[in-house]
């Protein structure tokens, strides 16, 4: 029998509401803080807070859990920042005094890792550029100001509504064959299975670790992700050019199998083929 835990999910976007709505699923209490409230699942208990401004948060209820989830929608320094550094310390502060697990979503682009080798949770993160050192400061500020906290790095979500790469495909784009950039990628639904996972074990009485990197576990490059999706869709390669934004490695997925959980989508093929179609539908 599942006891009900209260959850917020801060930044409660896509990704938010597909983690809450499995949460209530399962028997949880479930907040979402997030500007345009009614974009939340109507399941979710809404808290209207625009993480972007500098107003004072609103009255928050006694939680057991802390879920981050926000996304920076323009990449500038100003909103990596406020996003993954100054709001998730607003809400630590105003969570000061409550017992609760925190979970941040984070990237690995604080990995600055680029000669195609694997890297995992013992792997250095120093990043190359300001955008990635803010998520690392963000991640090392919440992890110091709350009680417990896992960080989960995921690699690059695809899924439902994600369809940047295949409209870049059905553009007749493809990635160059030369040089090889190995790309990572998890789906969205497998990364919010992933974190509804972290939540059944930590509220079970299971102490989760302090980092998971969350990723399919199959790395490939770019080029045949590109050149499969070419031919799934019936697409003439027009023209090939790096359509790659990160470094040239690859994610392994340790500390999340070793969790016990298994991936949905645990390949590129299996998780475009779900996106295809539903792309195809609209």
């Amino acid at each position: 029998m599942t006891v009900q835990k209260t959850i917020l999910i801060a930044g409660c976007g896509d990704l938010g509401n597909a983690i809450g709505t499995r949460l209530i699923e399962l028997g949880h209490r479930v907040y979402g803080l997030r500007r345009n409230i009614d974009q939340l699942s109507e399941s979710i208990q809404p808290i209207a807070f625009d993480l972007l401004s500098n107003n004072p948060l609103p009255a928050l209820p006694a939680i057991d859990f802390l879920i981050y989830t926000a996304a920076a929608k323009s990449r500038d320094e100003a909103t990596y920042r406020q996003i993954y550094l100054e709001a998730p310390r607003q809400l630590a502060d105003a969570l000061v005094g409550q017992s609760y697990q925190a979970i941040l979503v984070s990237s690995t682009g604080v990995y600055s890792q680029d000669d195609g080798n694997w890297i995992d949770e013992s792997s250095p993160a120093e990043p190359n550029n300001p955008f990635g050192a803010l998520m690392l400061e963000g991640e090392l500020a919440l992890a110091a100001q709350t009680p417990e906290c896992s960080v989960v790095r995921s690699s690059g979500i695809y899924g439902p509504g994600r369809n940047h790469l295949i409209k870049r495909v059905l553009s007749g784009t493809l990635a160059p064959e030369a040089p090889i950039h190995f790309s990572n990628r998890i789906h969205r639904d497998d990364l919010a299975s992933f974190i509804v996972h972290l939540v059944s074990k930590r509220a079970s009485g299971e102490t989760l670790q302090p980092l998971y990197l969350a990723s399919d576990g199959e790395p490939a490059p770019i080029h045949e992700v590109t050149s499969w999706l070419a031919e799934q869709l019936e697409v003439t390669p027009q023209q090939y050019e790096m359509i790659q934004r990160g470094g040239n490695k690859r994610v392994a997925n340790r500390a999340m199998r070793e969790s016990g959980f298994v991936c949905r989508y645990p390949n590129y093929q299996s998780g475009f083929a779900a996106n295809i179609e539903e792309f195809k539908s609209r």
